[in-house]
């Protein structure tokens, strides 16, 4: 890595808005979609096209709903999130964790255990990301992949600074740097899946070395 991207990211990238203890803000479940029908939809595709049958699956900062295709039949899919109603409802998970990933980024699971790991339109809620990708690399198997969309929509006063005010190119740009940062991705690769008319979608993935 060169000096720049040794050197510690400004600790003002993760302020927020609300800095109150995460578990109060989640404490009620919140059974909605944080993305509309259409991009639902080519969430769902790309996964079918990257995910393959009997895989082991980690969905971080999961909610009621994974995005999964139904019709793709996974290994284990684990599901980490902030609130115990949503994950229960939540019917692509074979197991469920609640865990404050911004409170303590070690993850409950053991080295090499999944295929790949998902974070669908959260990662702007991370003040530790860094120390969470460290955590994915380890739980990930060699080879595999870690898999981030976003969009435009969040909880504005629990999402970082960073992507308050940054551009896409910015935001796109910060989320490839927490995986360089890991030191145990391949170059992260982006791709724009946004449908027409709807909200956007951009994926940064990057492989497990």
């Amino acid at each position: 890595m060169t000096d720049q991207q040794t050197k510690p990211l400004p600790p003002t990238l993760f302020d927020r808005v609300d800095n109150s203890d995460d578990t109060l803000f989640y404490r009620s479940p919140r059974l909605v979609a944080h993305i509309d029908q259409k991009t639902i939809d080519a969430l769902t595709i790309f996964y079918r096209e990257k995910l393959r049958p009997g895989a082991n699956v980690l969905d971080l900062m999961s909610s009621w709903i994974s995005h999964l295709p139904e019709d793709l039949e996974l290994g284990t899919v684990s599901g980490l999130g902030m609130n115990q109603a949503e994950l229960e409802a939540n019917p692509r998970l074979t197991n469920h964790v609640v865990h404050d990933l911004n409170a303590e980024p070690v993850l409950p699971y053991a080295n090499l255990s999944y295929d790949f790991v998902l974070i669908a339109v959260s990662i702007q809620y991370l003040i530790r990301p860094i120390e969470v990708f460290a955590e994915i690399a380890r739980v990930l198997r060699p080879q595999g992949q870690v898999i981030v969309s976003t969009s435009h929509r969040c909880f504005p006063t629990k999402a970082i600074r960073a992507f308050q005010q940054a551009d896409l190119e910015g935001r796109l740009q910060l989320i490839a740097e927490y995986m360089r940062r890991a030191q145990a991705f391949a170059d992260p690769v982006v791709d724009d899946c946004s449908p027409p008319n709807a909200d956007p979608l951009w994926i940064v993935s990057g492989r497990r070395e």
